[in-house]
């Protein structure tokens, strides 16, 4: 229905914004991802996806193109529905969601509300394919640059002795807040420094 939406924020919460597009509000749901990148923008372009029940329609907004597309895989999953997609969006960014379908890791979805041991197996054996294409088709891409990036690094400093949990995190927070940073290298030395 709509691609995307490009308008004013009058109203920013971690769970749903309001978009003011021409004096029209829209309420648009979003993740945590979403919120954590637009939450210090006036105007904003959301990509959209719009859900519609008998009674409700509801518009899901994301801040790039690659969380819509996971968003959408997600939809794809008996059993999960917009607002799980959106929990385990906003419990995983969508390069660890990626990661963890692509590496048969169940267990990275036991963090998330809604989603038991069948469903994220479920997810993994509907979703390995699809996301493994998607990989081959934007390889280029700084998404999945970024997604390889976090896996060598993660695997570098597991080498040294490093939590596997610990590290990845750690460098989610580094990559969120140093976008620039596109090396696997500069993302072992900056890990190194604030883990020492």
């Amino acid at each position: 229905m709509y691609a995307y939406l490009k308008g004013s924020l009058t109203y920013k919460s971690p769970t749903q914004v309001y978009l003011d597009i021409n004096g029209v509000g829209y309420n648009v749901l979003i993740t945590l991802n979403t919120f954590s990148k637009i939450e210090n923008f006036d105007t904003v372009k959301l990509f959209t996806y719009v859900h519609v029940r008998e009674d409700v329609l509801d518009i899901y907004g994301f801040e790039n193109e690659s969380e819509k597309e996971i968003f959408l895989h997600l939809l794809s999953v008996s059993g999960i529905g917009p607002n799980t997609a959106r929990v385990v969006l906003s419990s995983m960014t969508p390069q660890e969601v990626s990661t963890a379908i692509l590496q048969d890791n169940a267990a990275a979805f036991n963090k998330v509300k809604g989603i038991g041991p069948k469903t994220a197996k479920r997810l993994i054996l509907d979703l390995k394919d699809k996301i493994a294409k998607i990989e081959i088709d934007q390889g280029s891409s700084v998404y999945f640059e970024l997604s390889n990036y976090k896996m060598e690094a993660v695997s570098a400093l597991q080498a040294l002795g490093f939590n596997k949990a610990q590290v990845s995190k750690k460098i989610d927070q580094i990559l969120s807040q140093n976008p620039e940073i596109n090396q696997v290298e500069d993302i072992i030395k900056e890990v190194l420094k604030q883990m020492s």
